[in-house]
């Protein structure tokens, strides 16, 4: 699993919250820093909102309402 974040989004935390607490291992990309990767996020959603939650072939936008 993977979850595209930006430093300073409460969707972002609360998504790695819910799945930390899942024991759901996770890689966070944090496009504030992987600024280089926001491609990979416009191909998948045609968008630039996270937080991207990609779980093999399933693409989620946002988490809780939010994003």
């Amino acid at each position: 699993m993977i979850i595209y974040t930006k430093t300073g989004c409460p969707y972002c935390e609360a998504a790695k919250r819910h799945y930390t607490g899942q024991g759901i291992a996770f890689e966070e990309v944090n496009l504030s820093v992987h600024k280089e990767r926001v491609e990979e996020i416009k191909k998948l959603t045609q968008g630039t909102k996270v937080p991207v939650i990609v779980d093999n072939d399933k693409v989620s936008v946002g988490f809780n309402g939010g994003g």
